[in-house]
């Protein structure tokens, strides 16, 4: 356990007040800049601390820390957020502060726009879409091609061109203390850049208007949709601290399904693939979600990456991913999991280790209803390995991959082919967590 002062010391860090002040600049979007003491230690130029976690390895994580004036931020807007973020290509330092909650839905004078503004001109409609692929008459062993497909797909790369936010390397994204900061409807697109700090945002309602219909997507086909609210793509070095995700304030429950299956809106909540590397996700709120995070996107996605350590999150209202695991070397420790029934989510496991994931769970704490079994809180595909000691159930130490394995005949492996190093703020005990991370979480707790 690491000595009680450096906790101290990591949470006083991470709530010292702002001492800059804020200067108006310029015209049209209407981007502010802050003039900074670079000496000052405040929430927008913290980085991560030594040894936290996986995204503390090599030369660290430290964002926008060396950002200039003329390269921080302050955004209420998407057109305001566009501007701060400049061109992905550019790899200045940045700091942008997001003041209040940015609907990503909007145009660049801030009206809101709609599924049907997005669909417009497309020759896009649903009814239409829905007669074309109907599995009576389309069959079910082909992906929908030919004329509604397209529309669909151009609707949703219109849609895209406004909810997709692409975040340049050596970034720092914060929400403003006391401003409900967050982004609605949109989603942080992290993809191959290195060095991204994301803090203090609440991600609500990312939504696609447009899910694909893939009949071959297992034995009665799916509707697939875009849009995680902050996604890596062959990232490194990104810290995701005291964020919160969540569906609202349209429910799963609401969606109405289409060919027997359920029309789904939602895709991720923070999804780390295709090759992302050296990942912390920290003192996060993760509630009402269904596949909340995928950790390596294909069975064959990069050996060798993928290291990613997630800790002190809370997951309440989580049906599955939490996280879903491939290939890579992660280490989960200090969660708390509350696996009730919330809001029409009812979970279908936690951790799932597969595709040779070697996973380190650690002091971890479930709150598991009564009825509910310990062996559906781990899932595997017979190749994937957790290992860890310390997890509780409702108070109890209880061995997890014992309880799977004796339920299940793929089995979940024990053993690992490494140790975790980078453990910043690792408690052996899981004792106290759900009351310590109850107010500790999410956005709007750093001040």
């Amino acid at each position: 356990m690491a000595a009680p002062s450096h906790r101290r010391s990591l949470r006083r860090r991470r709530t010292l007040a702002v001492s800059a002040a804020v200067v108006a600049a310029g015209t049209g979007a209407g981007v502010f800049v802050m003039n900074a003491n670079a000496d000052a230690v405040d929430l927008y130029h913290q980085t991560l601390a030594a040894k936290d976690g996986w995204a503390a390895s090599g030369a660290g994580t430290t964002g926008g820390a060396k950002a200039d004036s003329a390269h921080t931020f302050t955004v209420s807007t998407r057109a305001q957020l566009v501007q701060a973020l400049g061109p992905a290509s550019d790899t200045t330092p940045r700091i942008i502060k997001v003041k209040g909650t940015i609907d990503a839905n909007t145009d660049d004078s801030g009206k809101k726009l709609t599924c049907a503004d997005y669909a417009s001109g497309t020759g896009y409609s649903l009814s239409a879409y829905l007669k074309a692929y109907a599995p009576a008459t389309y069959g079910r062993s082909r992906l929908p091609s030919g004329t509604q497909e397209k529309a669909r797909a151009a609707a949703q790369a219109e849609q895209a061109k406004n909810v997709v936010f692409k975040v340049p390397a050596n970034t720092t994204i914060v929400g403003v203390p006391g401003s409900n900061a967050g982004i609605t409807g949109g989603m942080l697109q992290i993809q191959n850049v290195d060095n991204v700090i994301v803090r203090n945002l609440a991600f609500s309602a990312t939504e696609d208007c447009f899910p694909q219909w893939d009949p071959t997507d297992g034995d009665d086909g799916n509707w697939n949709s875009n849009y995680d609210s902050v996604t890596l793509r062959g990232a490194t070095h990104v810290w995701a601290d005291h964020n919160t995700f969540t569906d609202a304030p349209h429910f799963d429950k609401a969606n109405p399904k289409y060919f027997g299956r359920e029309y789904q809106i939602h895709d991720g909540a923070l999804d780390i693939t295709k090759g992302s590397d050296l990942v912390t996700v920290e003192h996060n709120r993760f509630t009402d979600h269904d596949k909340t995070m995928l950790i390596g996107s294909s069975d064959t996605d990069s050996t060798g990456r993928l290291r990613v350590s997630i800790h002190h999150n809370v997951w309440k209202g989580i049906v599955q991913r939490a996280p879903l695991t491939r290939i890579g070397q992660v280490h989960i420790y200090n969660n708390v999991y509350d696996t009730t029934t919330l809001d029409g989510y009812a979970p279908l496991y936690s951790i799932n280790s597969r595709a040779k994931a070697q996973v380190v769970a650690e002091a971890n704490y479930w709150t598991v209803p009564a009825g509910g079994k310990v062996a559906k809180l781990l899932s595997g595909d017979g190749t994937g390995s957790v290992a860890g000691s310390g997890n509780l159930v409702n108070g109890t130490v209880t061995d997890l991959v014992a309880a799977y394995n004796a339920a299940n005949s793929k089995k979940i492996r024990t053993t690992v082919n490494w140790t975790p190093a980078l453990t910043a703020g690792l408690e052996t005990s899981a004792k106290n967590l759900p009351a310590e991370l109850a107010n500790t979480t999410g956005a709007g707790v750093l001040k």
